[in-house]
Formats: structure tokens, sequence, C-alpha cells
């Protein structure tokens, strides 16, 4: 049987080890899992799609995350594009507006309106697909950002793919339309990525103290759920600034 190693931290190898955890069987469930998930993307065959055919061939993505690569889709039939683009996706998760994405970009200081006007100005065309089929098919950039977002919910240890998987996704992707406006506007993964996980530990906070406000998806809640992600992110924030003025780094505000 081929193996394949698994490079860990020194910390996490040295618990792994004391803790006797199956690590052979772990991997091979969350790879097998993720090459499905995987393998559905590539798979995917873009067209008239209603939420019903999206969720049986993505059923892994939240209703979200699938409302946001509808909105998308119909954003690239829209413009005749050849492809959906990276572009179009980060489109889908601006339009459709109430997503866990978007609290995240504001709590790193990226308002999702200035997202749209900077993605508005670019082109969303993208290579990646050769086939006769073309325009119904996701692009190169567009396709691996997919990957990449199933890739950052593994490592999570979460068994969905939220729109936050998908801007973790769209950040890491180097080519894409999508990627390049996040990062041009300031986007970086490590420090987004925190972010994330402040924003579903807020979440949780919140639903646990509010329930009621937080089912309700009010804007009240929403403003709270930024404040908290704020305040867990004002260390690390702190903690890069230092690290910038001691390599003497200047940095944009």
């Amino acid at each position: 049987m081929p193996k394949i190693n698994v490079y860990l931290p020194d910390e996490l190898a040295e618990a792994v080890k004391e803790a006797g955890v199956p690590v052979s069987a772990i991997c091979q469930r969350a790879l097998e899992q993720a090459v499905r998930r995987v393998t559905a993307i590539r798979e995917t065959t873009l067209g008239d799609l209603d939420d019903a055919d999206l969720a049986a061939r993505l059923p892994h993505f939240t209703a979200r995350t699938r409302a946001a690569l509808k909105l998308g889709i119909e954003q690239a039939q829209a413009a005749e594009a050849p492809t959906v683009g990276s572009g179009h996706l980060l489109g889908g998760l601006l339009t459709e507006g109430g997503n866990l994405a978007l609290h995240v970009l504001r709590a790193v200081e990226i308002e999702p309106d200035r997202v749209g006007r900077e993605l508005a100005r670019q082109p969303l065309t993208e290579a990646g697909v050769a086939a006769e089929d073309a325009s119904r098919r996701f692009s190169g950039p567009a396709s691996n950002a997919l990957e990449l977002a199933v890739t950052e919910a593994t490592a999570f240890g979460h068994n969905y793919v939220g729109c936050e998987h998908l801007l973790l996704g769209l950040i890491a992707e180097p080519d894409g339309t999508g990627g390049q406006v996040l990062r041009s506007l300031g986007a970086e993964l490590r420090l987004t990525r925190r972010a994330v996980a402040a924003a579903l530990a807020g979440y949780v906070h919140l639903r646990a103290q509010t329930p009621q406000a937080a089912a309700s998806g009010t804007t009240e809640t929403a403003a709270a759920l930024a404040a908290v992600v704020r305040k867990e992110l004002q260390p690390i924030v702190q903690r890069i600034e230092r690290l910038e003025e001691r390599a003497g780094v200047v940095t944009e505000s």
C-alpha cells in the first residue's frame, strides 16, 4: 500500500504521540472526504441549475454558500462570460449579502462595498477550461478556489463548506481575479483565517447569549458579532504591527 508522509508541527506531533491518536485512520478518512468534495466540484456542469441541483452535487456546501455560487453563476451568464470565474464567485458572496465572510472582511477593515467597486473595474474572464462546454463550467482559478475552500474547511475540522471557507479559498488562490482584488485591498490569508476562527467563536458565543436575536439575523447581532471579532483580532494586529516596526516595514493605512 502506498505511503503518504504527513508533516506536523513539533507540538502537535508530540501531543499526537502522547494521546495515541490513530493518525493513519484519521488521515485516511479526512482525505476520502476531501477527495469526494473536490471531485464533486470538478465534475459539476453548470447551466440552469436550481438550489436543489447544487445541493445534490455539492452536498457539503451550506445553503448560503450555494446561494452565493448560484448568484455568481447567474452573473457570469448575464455577462455572457466564457466561464464562471473567481471574480464571479466573489461577486456572488457580495450579492448574497448576509454571510459570515462579509462580517470577516469588515473585521479586518475591508468594506464589502469597496470590494464590489474594485471588482467592477476588473475583467472577470479567466482561462482554465478547454472544452466544448467551457461556458458551463468553472474556470481554472474558480475551481482551484473552491477546492481550496474545501481544504480550509477540512483544516478547521468542519464537515461543511461555508462562505467563510470560500473567502479563504479565494484569497489563497494566486491567479484568479477574486483573490487579486481581495489581496490588493489588504486581505492576508493568515490574518483572515484567524479572523474566521474568531468570528466563528464570536457567533457561537452570541448564539448562546442571545439565541433569538442571532437566529433572526438582526443588524444589532451583526454589529455585535463584528465587535467580538475585532476584539479577538486586536492583539493579533498589534503583534503584527510591532513585528513590522522592528523589521522597518512601512505599510499604508
